[in-house]
């Protein structure tokens, strides 16, 4: 075990938009507290200090008329631009991970708590592979995907590509996994392979 008398980490990996944080979810649901960077870093976003240093860097027009950041409109900027990115996430990056710190110390020392799950989309990509006792892999085909993105509203499929141009490819993630979910059929088959890995740590553990 990597992390000797604590609770196990498990950490979610896949492409952009397979289903990493349904499958986290329903770990949540088996009495795992989740981590989502998603999350933390768009409370940040609403912090006066954070949202005036992105403000410095992508200008006011990332602004709504409600004064916070407009998340779709960044993305678009530094998605665009590999120096836009690196200069975000210089700025969110940091206070996200020590975030995750915190909270996976004090997750540690809850009783009830079975494991902790981290649902950080760059996971692999920020060095924090070896920091899971099990990696899992969702599973899913690009074309699903891009539907499921377009149907979110989140973006489309070319805007699945460019995310993914930033990231380890989805190949190389499915090789480092313990595990792989496949997010190709229906809700209840998703469920029953995370309730099958779950039992199976439970017997290990």
């Amino acid at each position: 075990m990597v992390n000797p008398s604590r609770k196990p980490i498990i950490g979610i990996i896949g492409g952009v938009a397979s289903g990493k944080s349904t499958v986290a979810a329903e770990f949540g649901k088996l009495g795992c507290q989740v981590i989502s960077a998603d999350v933390i870093a768009h409370k940040l976003l609403k912090e006066e200090p954070v949202r005036d240093q992105v403000c410095e860097l992508f200008g006011r027009g990332i602004l709504r008329p409600s004064g916070q950041i407009d998340r779709k409109e960044l993305a678009r900027i530094v998605f665009a631009d590999e120096k836009k990115l690196a200069a975000l996430n210089k700025v969110i990056h940091p206070r996200v991970l020590r975030r995750i710190e915190e909270l996976i110390a004090r997750y540690n020392s809850c009783e009830p708590i079975k494991a902790i799950v981290l649902d950080v989309p760059l996971l692999v990509e920020i060095g924090w592979a070896n920091r899971c006792d099990r990696l899992i892999f969702v599973k899913c085909d690009r074309k699903r995907r891009a539907d499921r993105a377009r149907q979110a509203g989140r973006m489309d499929g070319q805007d699945v590509d460019i995310r993914e141009n930033f990231q380890i490819s989805v190949d190389k993630k499915a090789e480092l996994a313990d595990n792989t979910i496949d997010n190709n059929s229906d809700f209840l088959t998703l469920v029953r392979q995370i309730q099958d890995i779950f039992s199976d740590m439970d017997r290990s553990s």
